[in-house]
């Protein structure tokens, strides 16, 4: 079994269908097809069940995974120890999954000045409001609300953040006074969909004792312009306050959440230094913008 054959077998893994991993090699699916049944004879083993459905990893299947995985980590550090006696600075793709409030209001700041002194650097913000699954490759690292306790998986405080509920100036001036969490009862509330959200850490209003949300959404950019509409009441990441101005934070002594952006990797990744060099430089960065940021 060479590396040849273990690169097919992680695309047809990763994408569950001869179609989609025929695509992302660039490959004939009826010649993948025919590539995937040789090594199954070549082994002597059955690696993935068939159905109209698509491909699905057999026991055997499950078992080549990880061996396959550390083959491709070996390689992709191979090049980049080669790479990297033959240039200065990261270079090559990296893709990096994120929640969307993260990916519009902080990750521009961090990522454009890594990208100014790393030019021949390609970074891809993949912004969606779910957890992504790095064992199929949806990206090279990714930012999690909480930490993930299952998987092949390597993860590392990116940096805590704060939330303040916050709504627009004029809006709560034309409002009864709210001095106190209590108080809430009654207004309008802008938050997330309560079935879409899709982790505990998101929340934020079932802690407030909130039970109705007159505008929802799944987007945190959303959210924000609802507010800066005059929507209603929110809570709002601090640091994506600059980006409104029409906002203000609404009784921060009664009510500041904390919580903490983490950085998930794939464990067989840590061999390569291109993305731990990268790592390193996200972490610093999202640590110095979000002190920036945030209002005091």
């Amino acid at each position: 079994m060479d590396w040849d054959d273990m690169r097919l077998f992680l695309a047809v893994a990763r994408a569950e269908s001869l179609s989609g991993a025929g695509k992302a090699l660039r490959l004939d699916p009826a010649t993948l097809g025919r590539r995937i049944a040789k090594l199954e004879t070549q082994i002597a083993s059955i690696l993935f069940a068939k159905s109209p459905q698509g491909y699905a990893l057999t026991e055997a299947g499950l078992r080549l995974l990880p061996h396959a995985e550390a083959a491709e980590a070996a390689m992709i550090g191979a090049v980049e120890s080669i790479r990297g006696e033959e240039s200065e600075g990261l270079s090559g793709q990296i893709r990096l999954g994120a929640p969307d409030g993260c990916a519009n209001y902080l990750l521009p700041a961090v990522l454009a000045p890594i990208i100014a002194a790393n030019p021949r650097l390609e970074v891809q913000i993949v912004a969606l409001p779910r957890v992504f699954n790095l064992s199929k490759r949806e990206a090279d690292m990714a930012i999690g609300v909480s930490r993930p306790e299952t998987g092949r998986l390597t993860v590392q405080k990116l940096s805590d953040y704060h939330l303040s509920l916050a709504a627009r100036r004029d809006w709560l001036e034309s409002q009864p006074p709210l001095r106190s969490p209590a108080d809430l009862r009654g207004r309008p509330m802008v938050g997330y969909i309560p079935d879409l959200i899709f982790d505990r850490e998101l929340d934020y209003l079932g802690q407030l004792g909130v039970e109705r949300v007159a505008l929802s959404s799944n987007s945190v950019s959303v959210q924000l312009n609802l507010l800066r509409q005059g929507g209603g009441l929110g809570v709002v990441h601090e640091f994506a306050l600059p980006a409104a101005p029409e906002l203000v934070r609404v009784i921060p002594d009664q009510f500041r959440l904390t919580r903490s952006f983490w950085l998930i990797r794939h464990a067989d990744d840590a061999r390569v230094a291109r993305l731990n060099r990268f790592a390193e430089l996200l972490v610093l960065g999202a640590r110095r913008v979000i002190g920036k940021l945030e209002v005091a």
